[in-house]
């Protein structure tokens, strides 16, 4: 039996999930003096199914939306009790949870400065619950409550810029990761977790099951996000941003042929343009182009 492990083999995850990959990176980059506290979601079920679980640190679980309000608690009990200093919390969750249903609460927990690291595991749908649209969901995926049609193109919506929303409270703090880049994974966490205040992490999480996508081809599907510019990897300190994922640009094309979820645009020049336009548009904006 493992027992310097704090996410633990045995998990009921799917094959290739990626957030799996990324709850595993988190606990360990942040080490045995932490509490997390944990939204519903996949990472819920799959981790911590009474009487068993994968968690070798306190975990709590509470509801879909107050994770973050759990952790302002748990903090405010740790100073009471003199024990914060020596102690991580983390509160987490996934993309409809913190975007969607909690945002209200993460809110709170930001602008109050509450000392924790909140971490969103997007995979960009509601995928425990059956694959249905969030806000991280991206422009034309198609799922459950925004299906393919005679009149449909998947999701209308562009994602929710949770980033931007994050960094607008003011934070000393702000991330995005990959799960395909681990060791940014560890460095971004562990950074996170040395300075004091509110900490944002928003961690990209490929989801077999709900993009269609097969099971081994969960890193790759992850990079290709990075590296087509449909998921900028940025990172912010005091409201300043200090370091990027700076890439050679790839066509979304690639990126979208290699999920089921967006299949459907593949005979549409127009559809897939839209989605080019969306990258290049991160791309200027973070300034993510390799020069030379």
């Amino acid at each position: 039996m493992e027992t310097d492990t704090l996410f633990k083999p045995g998990h009921t995850a799917c094959a290739g999930c990626g957030q799996a990959i990324g709850a595993k990176l988190v606990i360990e980059s942040a080490g045995p003096n932490t509490i997390v506290v944990n939204n519903t979601g996949c990472l819920e079920v799959f981790s911590a199914k009474y009487p068993e679980s994968a968690w070798n640190v306190p975990w709590i679980h509470s509801l879909f939306e107050n994770a973050a309000a759990v952790a302002s608690g748990v903090e405010a009990a740790l100073i009471y009790l003199g024990k914060k200093a020596n102690t991580n919390v983390i509160a987490q969750g996934g993309d409809g949870s913190t975007a969607d249903i909690g945002l209200q609460a993460l809110s709170g927990m930001l602008e109050r400065g509450h000392d924790i690291l909140y971490v969103c595991y997007d995979n960009e749908a509601y995928m425990n619950t059956g694959v249905q649209r969030s806000g991280l969901t991206p422009f034309s995926s198609a799922t459950t409550t925004s299906p393919v049609g005679a009149k449909s193109f998947g999701n209308i919506r562009p994602k929710k810029p949770m980033p931007e929303i994050a960094l607008a409270h003011g934070i000393p703090y702000m991330a995005t990761c990959s799960s395909a880049f681990m060791q940014d994974i560890q460095r971004k966490i562990k950074k996170a977790l040395s300075i004091k205040g509110p900490k944002y992490i928003q961690m990209h999480v490929p989801c077999p099951l709900g993009w269609r996508h097969e099971s081994e081809l969960t890193l790759q599907v992850a990079k290709l996000a990075v590296e087509t510019g449909l998921y900028p990897i940025v990172e912010y300190e005091n409201g300043v941003l200090i370091s990027k994922g700076e890439i050679t640009p790839k066509p979304v094309e690639e990126y979208l042929k290699v999920q089921g979820r967006f299949k459907h645009l593949l005979t549409n020049p127009e559809a897939i343009k839209q989605i080019q336009d969306i990258a290049d548009y991160n791309i200027q904006k973070y300034g993510l182009k390799k020069e030379g």
